[in-house]
């Protein structure tokens, strides 16, 4: 079953970006004058096909799903008779502003979808994590800047400008503190506890290109807390089982420190393998009524990590969490102003994270292939509407800002063409594009060759 919602949902997401992808092509072409021949969705024997009596335009669907193209008139194809009144339709003939146009509107036809889709989910609200803030690890930034955790962050704002946005999630935090990271700003948030109403300034103005990944949250000390920790499981012959831990049990601290996010406990059991530590458990607690409190003395056993090779400790417990959400909704105008902000962070950490990857300073396993979008494809599909929503406009990004690549055969390789010609007054000659057209080929095939490989890699965990 799981399978089948991948593979639906997957080729729902191709068809929806490919058809968007394509119409910015189309429309825009049709806009210029120019003749478009062929609207494809898919590549390969055609299984559908109709042509349009207004247009002249043959819509197809093919048999291999992946992408799709439309064909224009143009003179320089071998083997295409033109009649003398369609040569100012063909695309050869328009000038270079057109023609650039032309080629652009695909990558700015899928912006477009990413802006109207995060604006439709901001618009009709999505549960997302509290902004409270769990108890940082000691010498990261959070810790630095004064954070106990149990902290809510509500507010953030430039330590030099002084203007305050508000804070409504954990992913608003993220997006805000992300924007800053790549700035390389010192920010001041507000935040508020059981005691008052705090500022705790931060500084982001020393962290690397390389540190602004999918983990400079953590890497900074910040992780969702103000949740509840309980005991799922016990495995036999552990060291939770030898201490007495029992499934059911809700763990409120450790050595003294609340015990509100999986993360953070999870680490300080790695970094203690052989180092007595003391829980803090309620036991019996049902619904509404709190239950006994008591301590537990736990002696991490040491295992070897299979990433690192280093020793770590390990207790044995399977752990359940329940993280405080709120729901999160925006008015239309708003909404927009967000989608688009949102698709903007987006695409400049896209081409930012490729670029690190081609200078070396991140890991190329960061590309991922079909087998890998089809894969979170289902599970946003079986999370809901907004999350798959917000999984179609990142892959609409994606594809956006792959397109605008300055790599021949994809649009930014036609768009570097144009733009040649734009500043030199000359076409670049068809020996030229040739040439770069097969270098670019290759370096599309090795990408994809990558991609398949990362994706095989975490499929078979090698």
């Amino acid at each position: 079953m799981n399978l089948l919602i991948e593979l639906v949902a997957f080729a729902v997401a191709i068809g929806v970006l490919v058809v968007v992808h394509e119409y910015g092509h189309y429309s825009i072409a049709r806009l210029c004058g120019v003749k478009v021949l062929r609207f494809s969705i898919g590549f390969g024997k055609p299984l559908a096909r109709w042509v349009s009596k207004k247009t002249g335009t043959e819509w197809t669907i093919a048999a291999l799903p992946l992408g799709g193209y439309v064909k224009m008139l143009d003179e320089r194809e071998e083997g295409v008779l033109i009649a003398p009144d369609d040569l100012p339709r063909a695309f050869n003939r328009q000038s270079v502003g057109k023609r650039i146009a032309i080629v652009a509107a695909g990558p700015v036809a899928n912006f477009i979808l990413a802006i109207v889709l995060f604006a439709a989910v901001f618009a009709t609200g999505v549960t997302e994590p509290a902004a409270i803030v769990a108890a940082p690890a000691a010498e990261t930034a959070a810790a630095r800047a004064g954070f106990d955790g149990g902290e809510t962050v509500v507010a953030v704002r430039d330590a030099n400008a002084g203007e305050s946005e508000s804070v409504r999630s954990w992913s608003d935090l993220r997006w805000k503190l992300l924007g800053a990271a790549f700035d390389h700003k010192r920010v001041v948030l507000t935040a508020k506890d059981a005691h008052g109403t705090f500022d705790f300034p931060l500084d982001l103005q020393n962290l690397t290109e390389k540190e602004v990944d999918d983990e400079f949250m953590s890497r900074l000390g910040f992780e969702p807390g103000g949740g509840t920790l309980s005991v799922a499981g016990v495995q036999s012959g552990s060291a939770a089982l030898q201490a007495g831990l029992r499934a059911g049990d809700r763990i409120r601290a450790i050595d003294g420190h609340p015990a509100d996010n999986a993360t953070t406990f999870i680490n300080y059991i790695k970094s203690h393998a052989g180092t007595p530590i003391v829980l803090q458990i309620e036991r019996g607690a049902k619904n509404q009524q709190a239950g006994a409190l008591q301590n537990l003395t736990i002696v991490p056993g040491t295992q070897r990590d299979e990433t690192t090779g280093q020793p770590i400790g390990r207790i044995g417990a399977e752990l359940a969490t329940q993280v405080p959400s709120i729901d999160v909704r925006y008015g239309p105008v708003e909404s927009l102003r967000l989608g688009v902000h949102r698709t903007w962070d987006l695409a400049v950490y896209s081409v930012r994270m490729f670029g690190r990857m081609i200078v070396g300073e991140a890991s190329l396993k960061n590309l991922s292939g079909p087998v890998t979008i089809a894969d979170y494809a289902g599970k946003s599909a079986r999370l809901g509407p907004s999350a798959f929503l917000s999984f179609l406009a990142l892959v609409s990004i994606s594809l956006g800002v792959l397109n605008l690549l300055p790599i021949p055969v994809l649009d930014g390789g036609h768009l570097l063409y144009y733009l040649v010609e734009a500043v030199t007054g000359k076409a670049v000659s068809d020996r030229w594009q040739l040439v770069l057209q097969r270098a670019g080929l290759a370096c599309i095939v090795a990408l994809s060759a990558i991609a398949l490989f990362n994706d095989l890699a975490r499929l078979i965990h090698f």
